[in-house]
């Protein structure tokens, strides 16, 4: 059982015995009764001390808590817990700064879904709890997430999930960066997936054999078309397994060696370039093995590193790299 759901039990169950006027419970009868609990909901004797109701006790009674007012009633060298006004319960009571804290970063990871169309309750919800518990956001901010705000196309997210959805064909104005004018694309949309802060739009055109990548920033409008939609076998979730990015070529997944030097090995281990990463030290040098379809993306990651990755195999891939090299030095 996860450690929130054993206190959640617990607080629970000396907020019950609290607020019952027919008995009077000392701290053995709080132990035992959390005890029973616990053993009630997960089938384990979890083994409650004195000292965690005692410590369930005083967080219940701070700021944190619920502010509860406890009496304790003495009996000879008994103490008996109760609150002072028995219609009193936690149930009843706001969110404590635990459960706000709490609230206030889920709510923050929901916000990146707030352009969606199925997340358009966030608004609302935040603007309701705010007013309800006291949720407004602190001025600090302490965690942030990466994104592009200011990135155009974000604003199709809602219409092409929606087409995605219920299988609707769309007649695309899309103007690429290879071509000067916009074009036409009549496409049935499969999927959406964000990469290096940009999203992209998969689906099927009859203007090509294979899935059709668009970048949603270089969308400039979408009109739904009146024809049959094309459905897809393809298994999105295993669709990216072998390349880095969003481009899928159809060539063969090929064994990349790379030769890493030792100040970028500690990144590497730590943010792997893909899944199938595998690292050997051979006479003092660092090769890194992947097995990946190669494209577009991957060359430029591993352009990105410089001189700190030199590729070794296979040869074409070397000719490729060291081709981009070559323009890259004629531009200085």
């Amino acid at each position: 059982m996860s450690t929130n759901k054993h206190a959640i039990i617990r607080y629970q169950t000396l907020d019950k015995c609290f607020r019952n006027t027919g008995r009077n419970y000392a701290i053995d009868d709080l132990v035992e009764e959390c005890n029973r609990a616990i053993y009630e909901y997960s089938g384990k004797d979890e083994g409650i001390k004195k000292r965690q109701i005692y410590d369930d006790i005083r967080f219940m009674e701070s700021e944190q808590g619920w502010n509860i007012e406890l009496k304790k009633v003495k009996d000879g060298r008994r103490v008996f817990y109760k609150y002072e006004n028995p219609k009193f319960s936690i149930s009843n009571q706001p969110l404590n700064e635990t459960e706000a804290n709490q609230l206030r970063e889920a709510l923050l990871t929901l916000e990146r879904f707030k352009g969606l169309p199925q997340y358009k309750w966030i608004n609302e919800l935040n603007t309701r709890l705010e007013s309800s518990f006291s949720l407004k956001q602190k001025s600090d901010v302490i965690i942030s997430f990466e994104e592009n705000e200011f990135l155009k196309g974000l604003e199709f997210i809602p219409e092409l999930y929606n087409a995605i959805l219920y299988k609707k064909v769309l007649n695309i104005n899309y103007k690429s960066f290879k071509i000067e004018n916009s074009t036409i694309i009549i496409i049935n949309p499969y999927y959406l997936k964000q990469f290096n802060m940009r999203w992209f739009l998969f689906g099927k055109s009859n203007d090509y054999e294979s899935i059709t990548n668009l970048a949603l920033d270089r969308i400039e409008s979408i009109e739904s078309v009146n024809q049959q939609y094309i459905n897809s076998d393809i298994d999105f979730n295993e669709y990216f397994d072998d390349v880095l990015g969003v481009t899928v070529p159809k060539d063969i997944v090929e064994t990349i060696i790379l030769e890493v030097s030792e100040s970028l090995l500690p990144y590497l281990k730590t943010k792997p370039i893909h899944g199938s990463q595998v690292i050997k030290e051979v006479d003092g040098k660092n090769y890194l093995q992947l097995k990946v379809i190669p494209n577009y993306e991957l060359e430029m990651l591993i352009l990105s590193h410089g001189e700190k990755i030199k590729v070794l195999e296979p040869l074409f891939f070397v000719e490729k790299l060291l081709d981009r090299v070559n323009k890259m030095k004629n531009n200085y």
